[in-house]
């Protein structure tokens, strides 16, 4: 078969066979297929779309094209959790500890931050020593120890995909559903999972806008797991204000810690505490969802969850006593306060802006190569729906350089809205989807 051939048939909406779309895949692997086949394939994908057959294809060619984990000889169902990305989420290091204290097995393969979404791995390694580069063997034996490990995605799991999503990064094509939902699904499919919980994001600081987009997506990912015999359950969630008060790498940390021990926000904590019931309930530790949430609860009440997050830590290398002690965490070196200028209620913190000004000021990365800041970011003084005085702070900038100082806080202050009237409340839960 020519790969132009398929293109052209990808081009006219045709459905390929499951053999076109692994020969194509196995094709770019191997760089038989050159990137400009690739990158057309992948535009005429973006526009006409995929058949459920041609997305399980598609997943299961990306999967099989590398490395499969196997954690048969660990026992217990093995449960991970994945965020499409959001601005302040750092619910992986909350709702991880409360479902492994709970008696799940969670590996969790994670990601780094790229944009104005941070990653689960540049906040762990804000905590000093923390080690996230662990080999599979490591990685099995804290597993079957502790029942929980963060490790990163290594170059041998869906090789494809990483090749695939550097290319659809330059090409205009990462904002399609088949190609997020096959990313996605791929990378946790090849990591000998039982279960997945998904969070996707919808709204001003996700990377899907609209709830139908999210939806879309969801049901795309809890599709591709059935038809690979996982079980997948997915939450639609608001991210269209900053999850939590904290954004930037070490900044979070310390939120989790004070999560962790029962001080933490309430969307952030009400958030964490029903994706572990989630991985609980599938889990098969308890027999209904209420009971999942029950023993969820009792496991972040009890600190058995904060002790499970601290023996991690220690277990990876890092100094669990900065859980405790933020001043043995990075620590910017100056800050600088965004005043309201008028009174009012608090109707819009855009989460994108809040985002990319942290990722200005050096917490997040521009391209791939970036070298992360820790110490850097933002913390919120306030919420939508509250009220403020002019004058009143909505929010401090932790910063470590003046570089980019002056249009991070000019992005910021764009980024709230005080109006007269108190705004009508969001839920932070839209859907759940599986």
């Amino acid at each position: 078969m020519r790969t132009v051939d398929l293109i052209l048939r990808k081009r006219g909406a045709d459905e390929l066979s499951v053999e076109e779309i692994q020969f194509l895949v196995n094709g770019y692997t191997t760089g038989e297929i050159p990137d400009y086949q690739m990158a057309a394939f992948l535009m005429a994908t973006y526009f006409s779309g995929m058949t459920d057959r041609e997305l399980s294809a598609l997943t299961e060619s990306m999967m099989q094209s590398g490395e499969t984990i196997s954690l048969a000889d660990i026992p217990g169902v093995k449960v991970d959790k994945h965020s499409t990305g959001g601005v302040g989420d750092k619910t992986s290091l909350i709702c991880a500890p409360i479902a492994a204290a709970a008696g799940v097995i969670v590996p969790m393969i994670s990601g780094r931050g790229l944009g104005h979404t941070g990653g689960t791995l540049d906040k762990l390694e804000s905590i000093p020593g923390f080690r996230t580069d662990l080999t599979i063997d490591q990685f099995k034996a804290q597993l079957a120890e502790l029942g929980l490990c963060f490790i990163g995605q290594n170059d041998e799991v869906s090789p494809a995909d990483n090749r695939i999503y550097a290319l659809r990064d330059v090409t205009g094509t990462v904002e399609s559903v088949p190609l997020i939902a096959s990313s996605i699904m791929s990378k946790k499919m090849a990591e000998g999972i039982d279960a997945l919980v998904l969070d996707v994001k919808v709204g001003n600081g996700a990377f899907m806008k609209t709830q139908v987009e999210a939806r879309r997506l969801a049901q795309a990912m809890v599709g591709i797991g059935r038809r690979l015999d996982k079980k997948v359950q997915a939450l639609i969630t608001d991210m269209n204000q900053p999850l939590g008060y904290a954004v930037g790498n070490a900044l979070e940390v310390m939120e989790v810690s004070q999560t962790l021990q029962k001080a933490g926000p309430a969307d952030l904590t009400r958030l964490s505490l029903e994706l572990a019931a989630r991985m609980i309930f599938l889990a098969k530790v308890t027999p209904t969802l209420d009971e999942a949430r029950k023993l969820a609860e009792d496991k972040l009440m009890d600190g058995s969850a904060y002790k499970k997050f601290r023996q991690v830590v220690q277990a990876q290398g890092g100094n669990p006593q900065a859980l405790d002690r933020f001043d043995l965490l990075p620590n910017a070196t100056g800050m600088r306060e965004v005043i309201s200028p008028r009174a009012g209620f608090v109707s819009a913190i855009k989460a994108e802006d809040i985002g990319r000004a942290s990722q200005m000021m050096g917490a997040g990365r521009m391209v791939k190569e970036d070298i992360i800041d820790h110490a850097v970011g933002v913390i919120l003084e306030v919420k939508v729906g509250e009220k403020v005085e002019a004058g009143s702070v909505l929010c401090r900038l932790y910063y470590t350089g003046e570089e980019h100082l002056d249009e991070a806080a000019e992005l910021v202050e764009d980024a709230f809205r005080v109006s007269n009237a108190r705004p009508e409340e969001r839920e932070l839960i839209l859907e759940v989807v599986g």
